[in-house]
């Protein structure tokens, strides 16, 4: 059987029947595929249920928010853990031995080849197919959905609900926060809680560098641990998006 390193849903060969709307989720699972150490990365149950090894809820997200969009959706179908594809190839975060206090024994010891196995199996396959898909359009918008853990360890509570992340003169994306502060129950991050620009990353591969409109959501991964969270800010997505999008200068 061969291993397929992405999910694909919606309509995705018929660019004309859809919108111009492509959904990725980077961090969908925390599936280990087999010939990584048996697919087993020598981490407890309890860890690899964590934001260490996938971004919990957001594969939800995406797609309920496809389906609302008429957007086809791109989710990687192996964990972060095994190699990251939100970052660039030459990203020493790429392959992670430590993560959040906890060290990855599977990868400690991992060399250049092993490196390379992983980019070829998982990573360059999944953006391959984002890459492929986003260009059936001209016009093609992405928005790449991820979650993140409401405290690290040993760090403050993050007060974010949400988070926007972009790069410098990103159109979409601070509307998309305006709008956003504008609903009056949010706290908002801006490019919180992390920076919006890796050099390699998703949306610089597939968005910045085509001068494609683009957003990164964060969604705080507590407020989508469930189907209804995941319905309800999917919903709360979908409304907002296309007004975000109507007032991006052309």
């Amino acid at each position: 059987m061969t291993y397929t390193p992405f999910f694909t849903h919606g309509t995705i060969d018929d660019g004309a029947a859809r919108s111009r709307w492509l959904v990725t989720c980077d961090h969908a699972t925390n599936f280990v595929p087999d010939f990584i150490n048996g697919g087993d990365l020598g981490l407890p149950a309890e860890d690899m249920a964590r934001h260490i090894a996938y971004d919990p809820g957001a594969y939800g997200v995406s797609r309920y928010l496809g389906e609302l969009l008429n957007a086809p959706v791109v989710a990687s179908n192996f964990s972060r853990l095994v190699i990251d594809p939100n970052r660039g190839t030459d990203d020493p975060t790429l392959l992670m031995k430590l993560y959040d206090g906890t060290i990855i024994p599977a990868n400690r010891h991992a060399d250049d080849a092993e490196l390379t196995r992983r980019l070829e199996a998982c990573y360059l396959p999944y953006h391959n197919t984002v890459a492929e898909i986003a260009a059936q359009r001209k016009d093609t918008v992405i928005v790449s959905v991820h979650s993140f853990t409401p405290q690290l360890r040993g760090r403050p509570k993050r007060p974010w609900e949400i988070g926007i992340l972009y790069p410098k003169h990103e159109r979409l994306s601070p509307i998309v926060i305006d709008l956003l502060r504008q609903q009056g129950d949010l706290t908002v991050g801006d490019n919180q809680p992390y920076s919006g620009y890796y050099p390699g990353d998703s949306i610089d591969k597939h968005a910045t560098k085509h001068d494609r409109p683009n957003t990164l959501i964060e969604l705080r991964n507590d407020l989508i641990a469930d189907e209804a969270g995941q319905r309800a800010w999917a919903k709360r997505l979908a409304d907002l998006l296309p007004q975000a999008l109507a007032q991006v200068p052309s």
